[in-house]
């Protein structure tokens, strides 16, 4: 028998042990996920709420956004509750079949989103270079399309990862030194060998990445220079404010991720290990509607609007 055969073993639940074993740091941990995870749950379901009720932020952007926004609401709540749970109980294990859906929203989320920004980019492309077409172009049905195809994608590629991660035999512990599911935590638990069809979705998926994000530059050169033609400088401080923080948000988050995935997991306890992947999966969706609510004038009239109702009610 093969010797990487005979180390595999039938592992029936992971054991997510990447927070400090230190009781009090533990505690601290868990209080600041928990208020990640409050103020990205207030920020965008504040933003859902604001683009479903005010007339005024029915364009296609707000639609592409609330939409965002309730992607990001599912993408933080697939790890931060459970991590917190485990800590508050110190109980902190995960089932298999638990540890393969957490790795198929995490990574599922996560490519819808990246999907939705690459359309968020284009509508802006559309609205600025092309602004006598734009509702032509970015027409009701062609913006659902949009959304419809940027889920369906992230469905895809969350199922692609978990076929290639969970196909590999599981050699030794159960251990993942990370406070959820990640697949670079997963993969250095697995037999010698049995890693690569897995490591080729990953490097495939950054490729696929970076060509996307390299066109998105390519259509914010176009952008900044059409901008920058604008005579108007109230013309050009809108256009600049409405994306600026839309590149930010798509800056952020690829090389966020680009560091977790491309960076090096193993099989020791590291503390930059857990901080990237707190960048990659917890950062995005607390700065999303803090970044689109304070620099978008329309967002903060509606806002304003918003809570001068309740205090008059």
């Amino acid at each position: 028998m093969p010797e990487p055969l005979a180390n595999a073993t039938a592992i029936m639940e992971f054991l997510l042990l990447g927070l400090p074993d230190d009781q009090g740091l533990q505690i601290l941990c868990a209080s600041l996920f928990l208020l990640m995870y409050l103020v990205a749950l207030t920020g965008n379901l504040l933003i859902i709420t604001l683009t479903t009720t005010d007339w005024r932020l029915q364009a296609p952007m707000y639609f592409f956004l609330r939409n965002l926004s309730l992607i990001d609401i599912c993408y933080i709540s697939a790890t931060v509750p459970k991590s917190i749970l485990n800590s508050v109980v110190h109980s902190y294990s995960i089932s298999f079949a638990g540890c393969a859906a957490q790795v198929f929203l995490v990574i599922g989320f996560a490519g819808a989103e990246f999907a939705l920004l690459l359309a968020m980019s284009y509508d802006r492309y559309a609205a600025i270079c092309h602004p006598l077409h734009y509702e032509a172009i970015m027409s009701r049905g062609t913006c659902v399309r949009m959304v419809t195809a940027s889920w369906f994608s992230g469905c895809v590629y969350g199922s692609l990862h978990v076929a290639g991660t969970f196909s590999v035999r599981f050699c030794g512990s159960n251990i993942v030194h990370q406070f959820f599911c990640d697949i670079p935590s997963l993969l250095v638990l697995a037999c010698p060998g049995d890693q690569i069809l897995e490591y080729a979705f990953i490097i495939g998926s950054c490729g696929l990445a970076f060509v996307c994000f390299a066109l998105m530059v390519v259509s914010y050169v176009h952008i900044f220079s059409t901008v920058l033609r604008i005579p108007s400088t109230q013309g050009r401080f809108k256009a600049f404010s409405t994306c600026l923080p839309h590149l930010t948000v798509v800056t952020l988050f690829l090389f966020s991720g680009f560091i977790a995935y491309l960076g090096s997991a193993s099989e020791s306890p590291s503390t930059l290990n857990v901080f990237m992947s707190v960048l990659y999966s917890l950062l995005p969706p607390s700065l999303n509607p803090v970044i689109y609510s304070l620099r978008n004038a329309d967002m903060k009239v509606a806002l304003s609007k918003f809570w001068g109702g309740k205090n008059a009610v």
